[in-house]
């Protein structure tokens, strides 16, 4: 088969792999769509961040090169576990779990001590075919097209967010950082029953996105203040809740100060160290929640997205061939701030 592998910053090689053995409650997966995420592009760009280099993954067994990918569906062509049938269409919720450790024991299998992702931590699905854990795979009823089943690995980190927040009904929302899951937490936040939600961002194709999946208000940080936008369209108090999902320093400042006393900030951008004022924060009596990858939420969006009350591929701007994903993925994706989910079918689904 052939797969598009890591082997280090700015080196992705496409190479003819000899498939392995399944080993026992292992299942082998035909990719239809894989897309590329954030978190791809970190590691193409300046990695290693999560690909295990030194050591094994516990968990995978599997350390660099590696082959990227964690967000894909397809089709089961071989399984070597007894509840996953050859032939079925399924989604892949790529998280490692043991199942052994307290977490695991719990259902909390998103903290699992050696929690780990399928193609960051093992061998992923920028290939013709993926070997997974059974454990991942979920069957895909006929009315979710392959393209929206791709996007439901970036829908389910919103889901999980919004869900580990405190929302209520009607609470005004503020969202910061219109990437993929940016733009996703809006579509969560409108099906869960947030009331006001105000997208934020500095690119204006993005804010327009964001308002067709349902943003109540979109604002061009680059043109107005943010803070200074959310109150007034909070009548002074503030956001209930507000989720950073850029990873900047600067947003944080902004999700922080737009909140309103005993407000929530729910932290999903990744990032390294931030500074925050702890004296306003406990002042204000703010809460800091942080989330992340996701547990339980797959069967939920499955139905959604097969009763038409959520469309996850809405934002899915490209869809390219295994040989282009370097120059027509990777490359677009950190030039050209007018792609925001790119698709890549290695087996030539269709390209449309």
């Amino acid at each position: 088969m052939k797969a598009l592998r890591w082997h280090g910053p700015r080196d992705l090689r496409l190479v003819d792999l000899v498939d392995s053995a399944l080993q026992p409650g292992e299942v082998r997966v035909r990719v239809a769509y894989c897309g590329i995420c954030g978190s791809d592009l970190h590691e193409y760009v300046d990695g290693p961040h999560a690909i295990p280099v030194e050591c094994a993954h516990p968990i995978s067994g599997r350390r660099a090169p590696l082959t990227l990918g964690h967000e894909f569906c397809g089709t089961v062509v071989e399984s070597a576990a007894l509840d996953v049938r050859i032939g079925a269409r399924v989604a892949i919720e790529p998280e490692y779990r043991c199942g052994t450790c307290d977490y695991c024991r719990q259902g909390q299998y998103n903290r699992c001590i050696s929690m780990g992702f399928v193609g960051l931590m093992g061998d992923g699905a920028l290939a013709e075919t993926v070997v997974v854990p059974a454990y991942t795979v979920h069957d895909l009823p006929e009315q979710v097209r392959f393209d929206q089943a791709a996007v439901l690995e970036p829908a389910a980190v919103a889901l999980h967010a919004v869900r580990t927040s405190g929302l209520r009904p009607g609470d005004a929302c503020a969202v910061f950082g219109m990437g993929p899951v940016g733009l996703l937490t809006v579509a969560m936040l409108r099906q869960c029953g947030a009331g006001e939600i105000i997208a934020v961002d500095v690119h204006a194709g993005r804010l327009a996105l964001a308002a067709a999946m349902g943003a109540s208000r979109a604002i061009d940080a680059s043109r107005h203040d943010s803070t200074s936008e959310i109150l007034a369209a909070t009548s002074g108090r503030g956001a209930a809740l507000a989720f950073e999902v850029a990873g900047l320093q600067a947003t944080i400042d902004s999700t922080l100060a737009c909140l309103r006393k005993g407000g929530e900030a729910v932290l999903v951008g990744l990032m390294g160290k931030a500074q925050v004022d702890i004296f306003d924060i406990v002042n204000r009596e703010l809460r800091l929640t942080a989330s992340v990858g996701y547990r339980d939420v797959f069967p939920t969006l499955i139905a959604w997205t097969a009763k038409g009350l959520i469309d996850p591929s809405a934002i899915v701007t490209r869809k390219v061939s295994l040989s282009q994903a370097v120059s027509q993925g990777f490359e677009a994706l950190i030039s050209d701030k007018d792609q925001v989910k790119v698709l890549v079918a290695p087996n030539g689904e269709d390209l449309r």
